[in-house]
């Protein structure tokens, strides 16, 4: 009897667990498994990781073989431009705008209701609305240009390999920002009114306010917003598939992108699936240091 009380509260956990095996853990190993898996020897090697980092198809190519001033790269190399503009500028950003909303703005809560209209929007729709914003005439990222006399960029962006890959970081910033506002004004929260207060009597300015008293203490929202700021922008696919689909010329592919052209479109689900554990090695090591770091 009381092995079978103490059990009891074990059987509530199977439900849990069986779910987590079968939708989670399972999906796990196999592609790790067929990621190594040669559909035609029926062995377990290297090829389709060869082939996946090596293959000449534009819109296949992961690493580009040589790099020139302008995309494409190769997806990999897109995906680490993605993060290294995409991050700092949506993080910085968002922490400036909500210390403004907080301190500084009167009605702040209809601004962040506009601002998060990005998030709620569905990615898919959202790039069709950056391709929008950058068609040229009726554009209003060209239509600015052109008013300000800039004709080298009056043009539609999505259509050339210099600009398109900018225009896609540049919509998306507008499509993650609310995250980034909303994060941080609910974190501000938290900080005690009087410490802003003090701070005032004492003579300290907005910036000395900003950077000595509210972004210390806002050190743990700053980790959430990097780290799933860099998550979306690591396994991005719904904006650049529905924007420009990877091109021109595969100078907007990323990895997400190139894992479903094998897989809907060439029908090879063990090379994806090798696309799939490259995308993983690539996002974890990403993780592991902010999260270290952070804690240090």
């Amino acid at each position: 009897m009381r092995l079978a009380r103490r059990l009891r509260p074990l059987v509530f956990l199977v439900p849990p667990f069986t779910l987590i095996a079968v939708f989670v853990i399972y999906p796990i190993l196999a592609t790790f498994y067929y990621s190594f898996y040669d559909k035609n020897t029926g062995l377990l090697s290297l090829d389709n990781y060869k082939e996946v980092l090596l293959s000449s198809n534009p819109l296949n190519i992961i690493i580009a073989r040589s790099f020139s001033h302008t995309p494409p790269w190769g997806a990999l190399v897109h995906n680490l431009v993605w993060v290294a503009l995409h991050v700092p500028i949506v993080t910085f950003l968002g922490l400036i705008i909500a210390y403004l909303l907080k301190y500084h703005v009167r009605g702040s809560t209809i601004i962040k209701a506009v601002l998060f209209l990005g998030i709620v929007i569905p990615p898919a729709v959202g790039g069709l609305i950056i391709r929008f914003m950058f068609e040229a005439d009726i554009g209003i990222v060209p239509i600015l240009f052109s008013y300000v006399g800039v004709e080298s960029l009056s043009k539609t962006w999505t259509l050339y390999p210099q600009t398109a890959l900018l225009a896609l970081i540049l919509g998306s910033v507008w499509l993650w920002l609310g995250f980034s506002v909303t994060v941080f004004a609910a974190a501000m929260e938290t900080i005690p009114r009087s410490h802003i207060e003090a701070a005032k009597v004492f003579g300290a300015s907005t910036w000395q306010i900003f950077y000595k008293i509210v972004a210390p203490q806002l050190k743990p929202a700053i980790t959430v917003v990097v780290v799933m700021t860099l998550l979306w922008d690591l396994k991005i696919f719904d904006i650049v598939y529905a924007s420009t689909g990877g091109g021109p010329g595969g100078s907007t592919t990323v990895l997400a992108l190139v894992m479903y052209n094998y897989f809907a479109r060439a029908l090879d689900y063990y090379k994806s699936a090798a696309v799939a554990v490259i995308l993983t090695l690539v996002v974890i090591p990403f993780i592991v240091l902010i999260i270290r770091r952070e804690r240090g």
